[in-house]
């Protein structure tokens, strides 16, 4: 007799969280870090956009400024920064805060990615984004440093650059993040899991390992 192997535990796993922002960057990497060392399990990522900045004008805005407003000086930025660049280093992230110049509206890095996910997964492109961000200094504001990351992602990047050109996926944005809101949701990174079980902030793995258990028993 033939006895079928029950099939791989699956779950559906919501990431509300924002490119600009370096905690969503080290909590997604835990995240996929648990995620990696769980082989047999299967899960799908659903990624939700939630704006820090949503009133930041198009071309963003002098990170110095920003920084004065945020934190009332680079000297408490710079403290915060050391202390998120030395957790990042513990998850194979390079942050290099020196090399950022201005603060990008995210908005277009989100639509990226929707346009992305409705072609595949595209749980890389994420890291790819954050990456050009946080190390590499880049400007993901600029539709051309996000058409040349999907291009490095095997995406089209010339279709990548039409459709930034447009508005498509502008409004999915602004409504995920008022529903965001509506949840209750006032920081990010924040991960819904199975719809039932949620938790904030940029969790120690052990956390998120906890999380993924409770929602498995269930």
């Amino acid at each position: 007799m033939n006895v079928l192997a029950p099939p791989p535990p699956r779950l559906s796993i919501e990431v509300v969280f924002d490119f600009v922002c370096p905690w969503c960057h080290l909590g997604i990497a835990r995240l996929l870090r648990v995620l990696r060392e769980r082989p047999w399990l299967s899960a799908d990522l659903h990624w939700r956009p939630f704006l820090l900045n949503p009133d930041i004008a198009a071309g963003g805005a002098s990170r110095q400024d920003w920084l004065t407003r945020k934190f009332g000086g680079e000297e408490r930025a710079r403290r915060l920064h050391g202390a998120i660049a030395e957790l990042g280093a513990a998850e194979g992230i390079a942050f290099r805060f020196d090399l950022l110049r201005r603060v990008p509206a995210s908005l277009a890095a989100h639509r990226l990615l929707r346009w992305a996910s409705r072609q595949g997964p595209a749980d890389s492109l994420v890291t790819a984004i954050f990456r050009a961000h946080f190390t590499e200094g880049a400007d993901i504001g600029q539709h051309a440093t996000l058409a040349a990351i999907a291009a490095a992602e095997g995406l089209d990047g010339e279709a990548a650059r039409r459709f930034l050109g447009g508005t498509g996926e502008a409004e999915w944005v602004h409504l995920e993040n008022l529903r965001a809101h509506r949840l209750g949701i006032n920081g990010v990174p924040c991960f819904l899991v199975d719809g039932q079980h949620a938790i904030a902030g940029a969790q120690e793995p052990e956390v998120l390992e906890r999380l993924i258990e409770v929602a498995l028993t269930r």
